[in-house]
C-alpha cells in the first residue's frame, strides 16, 4: 500500500491524473491550510477565503485529467488562488459600481417620478380652477397664459377693450392666488 504522505508533489500529481482520490486528498490536506491563509491575508474575509480554496480544489479534481503543470504543484496552486482572488475582487468592484449606479438611478428616477406626479396633480388642480372661472374671464386668461397673446392681441381677437382684457386677467389671477396661494400660483405660471 502506498503512503501518500511521503510522496513528492510530482508523484501525487501523476496519481491525481489517474483519478486517485487518495492522492487528491493528500494534496488537499497538504495545501488547504496554507492556501487558506494566503487567501485570507488578501481578502480579509473568512468565508470568501474558504470559498476560493474550495473552488480551487473542486476545479483541480474536475480538470485532473487535463492538468499540465509548468511549475511545481505549490506554485500552480498559489497562482490559481491568486487568480481567483483577483477575479473575486474584480467581480466585487464591478458589482459595487453596478449597485452604486443602480442606487443612483433609483434615487434619481424616484425623485423625478415623484416630482412629475406632483407637477401633474398641481396642473390638474389649477386647470380645474381655471375651468371654474366665468366663461369670458376663462377665455381671456387662457389666451393670455396658454397662447401667450398680448392684451392688445386678445382685445382685437375678442373685440374687447384692452382695459377689459387686463381686468379679466387680473381678476383671474386674484381668484387663482386666493385658491392656491402665491407659491403654487408662481410655480404654475413659471411652467407655462
Amino acid at each position: 500500500m502506498i503512503s501518500y504522505t511521503t510522496l513528492a508533489d510530482s508523484d501525487l500529481v501523476a496519481c491525481l491524473k489517474d483519478s486517485d482520490k487518495a492522492a487528491f486528498t493528500e494534496i488537499y490536506n497538504r495545501y488547504k491550510g496554507l492556501l487558506y491563509i494566503h487567501a485570507y491575508h488578501k481578502l480579509r474575509n473568512q468565508a470568501e477565503a474558504d470559498d476560493v480554496v474550495h473552488e480551487l480544489f473542486a476545479a483541480l479534481w474536475t480538470k485532473r485529467t487535463e492538468l499540465v503543470l509548468k511549475t511545481h504543484l505549490s506554485g500552480y496552486l498559489y497562482q490559481s488562488v491568486r487568480n481567483r482572488i483577483i477575479d473575486l475582487i474584480s467581480h466585487k468592484k464591478v458589482a459595487s459600481e453596478y449597485m452604486v449606479s443602480l442606487q443612483h438611478f433609483i434615487d434619481h428616477s424616484e425623485a423625478q417620478t415623484d416630482h412629475l406626479v406632483r407637477e401633474n396633480e398641481l396642473s390638474a388642480m389649477i386647470e380645474k380652477e381655471i375651468s371654474a372661472l366665468p366663461p369670458k374671464m376663462k377665455e381671456v386668461f387662457e389666451m393670455s397664459r396658454k397662447a401667450n397673446l398680448s392684451h392688445k392681441e386678445i382685445a382685437s381677437a375678442l373685440e374687447l377693450s384692452e382695459t377689459t382684457v387686463k381686468k379679466h386677467v387680473n381678476n383671474a389671477l386674484k381668484i387663482l392666488r386666493g385658491k392656491f396661494g402665491i407659491l403654487l400660483y408662481m410655480l404654475y405660471i413659471s411652467q407655462r
